[in-house]
């Protein structure tokens, strides 16, 4: 008989059918007159309920010395179930299946990492092989294929193209290092330089590589031809981070377009954010309302919230003033908040979750601590600088009401969110060729390995921006789960590279 997957058999009114169902047991309840086994197979958080005659003969592997028996049908074990769909007595549940014959695939022992009592997510990431098989990861995977749908789609409905950039990498795009090394050559007799330097000459490359970190400078090519693009790929730090929100490898989304200013930016970034989201309300509506009970109470409403209101559009200068206040009226910050300084998470979420009370839109960060590639506001000149608006403070450089920034900012336009904070990085990039050489010149950086990007900001060069979604972090958002390690199949950390 040909397989219905359980989704189709809990949504099917076709009382009285024969149907086969093939799945792993999540439980199994025996009495003296009736057993009740609940089957999952992936498609869907919930399970069908199995009505077995404890005298059924159940037929498939066992143990060489016996045959097998409803005994063998332990949580965890692989079983094919033919029998009757029929209307279900028991409450919360439309229907069941009547067994007429159960064929044991695979059987599942006491050891069992994945029992249906409850285990800790630590234990959990130490079998991660096996936890793709319950309830929560089961509904965060479904989540992910989800919102990986859901960024194709809106890219693809908005006239983006997909853009395939490398992974292996000459470049650094952020200019800070921590890189994962690509090489070829024998790590026990490594050739070097009167000065100490590794030669590549014999490498495959010919040159040092490594794994990427973003594919945003290729990205920008693709944005200057094409017009608007989106990359959609695996990313690598050698950071080592062990918290909740960082991993060694992880996916990134960034799109870039030609003739996109700050403005469009916030709108391109905003309304994206919000397409996740509202996809994530329409497409998975049994995950999430899994996920709202057993994990986070407050997911759907925050899901919910996200849609409402207009993200707010707050300068950094302004937003540092907004931080110093708190600690003036007794707020504590483990790290400090003064202008110039790379906000931590706890003040991003400040911010959002205290003050606004909404989704921000961070901008026109100093430029000392962002990316060299990044379009510098234009300072304003003394006299403009010590005019005030109609607040009787002075007008900032950017336009934007509230103080001077006391330093040179870029256009910068981080999105922060509630639980997480920066979920996307995003800014104008610097097009004028001698302004972006003077910033690397100005950082010290090398540009022999960065000819190739130079070169679009000497020929032909034009206004254009893009951003950067973590997409874990996204996934972290839409979940409600609390670590970036749980959103991911197989998570990459410092030391550990399992599975």
């Amino acid at each position: 008989m040909k397989r219905t997957k359980i989704t189709d058999v809990l949504k099917s009114t076709e009382y009285g059918k024969d149907v086969c169902v093939k799945g792993w047991v999540r439980s199994h309840r025996t009495s003296k007159n009736v057993d009740f086994i609940a089957l999952n197979d992936g498609s869907t958080i919930k399970n069908v309920q199995i009505v077995v005659d404890p005298e059924l003969t159940v037929t498939g592997c066992a143990a060489p010395e016996s045959q097998p028996s409803l005994k063998d049908v332990t949580t965890g074990a692989c079983i094919c179930v033919e029998g009757t769909l029929v209307e279900s007595p028991a409450a919360g549940q439309p229907s069941e299946i009547q067994a007429k014959a159960i064929e044991i695939y695979g059987l599942c022992g006491n050891d069992y990492p994945m029992q249906k009592k409850g285990q800790s997510f630590e234990t959990m990431r130490k079998n991660a092989h096996m936890r793709l098989r319950t309830n929560t990861f089961g509904a965060v995977m479904r989540i992910r294929h989800n919102m990986a749908m859901a960024i194709h789609t809106y890219f693809h409905e908005h006239g983006f193209y997909y853009f395939h950039t490398p992974l292996i990498t000459a470049s650094d795009c952020e200019g800070a290092g921590n890189m994962f090394q690509v090489t070829t050559k024998n790590l026990y007799d490594l050739k070097k330089d009167e000065d100490g330097k590794i030669i590549y000459d014999d490498d495959f490359f010919g040159e040092q590589t490594s794994l990427t970190v973003s594919g945003q400078l290729e990205g920008e090519l693709g944005a200057t031809a094409l017009g608007a693009i989106y990359t959609f790929g695996p990313t690598f730090r050698a950071e080592n981070s062990n918290t909740p929100r960082h991993l060694a490898e992880f996916w990134m989304i960034e799109p870039e377009v030609a003739f996109l200013d700050q403005e469009g930016l916030m709108d391109l970034e905003e309304d994206f954010i919000k397409y996740c989201v509202r996809w994530a309300l329409d497409n998975c509506k049994d995950d999430l309302e899994f996920l709202n009970k057993m994990i986070d109470k407050t997911l759907i409403d925050r899901l919910e919230g996200v849609l409402k209101d207009s993200f707010v559009r707050l300068p950094y200068t302004e937003g540092i003033e907004i931080l110093q206040k708190a600690i003036a009226d007794g707020h504590k910050f483990e790290f400090p908040c003064n202008w110039g300084d790379d906000l931590a998470s706890e003040h991003e979420r400040y911010l959002v979750e205290h003050h606004f009370k909404k989704p921000v839109i961070m901008t026109d960060y100093p430029t000392a601590i962002k990316a060299f590639y990044m379009k510098q506001n234009t300072p304003c000149d003394a006299n403009e600088a010590n005019k005030t608006n109609e607040a009787n403070k002075p007008q900032a450089s950017t336009g934007y009401k509230g103080c001077v920034a006391p330093g040179p900012t870029m256009q910068g336009t981080d999105v922060l969110f509630p639980q997480i904070g920066e979920i996307i990085g995003g800014s104008v990039r610097e097009e004028s060729y001698d302004k972006l050489m003077a910033e690397i010149k100005r950082r010290d950086m090398e540009t022999d390995k960065l000819w190739w990007y130079l070169d679009t900001r000497r020929w032909g060069s034009c206004p254009h921006a893009g951003f950067g979604l973590g997409f874990e972090r996204l996934i972290l958002f839409v979940t409600g789960m609390q670590n970036i390690r749980d959103v991911i199949p197989f998570p990459r950390t410092p030391k550990s590279a399992e599975f």
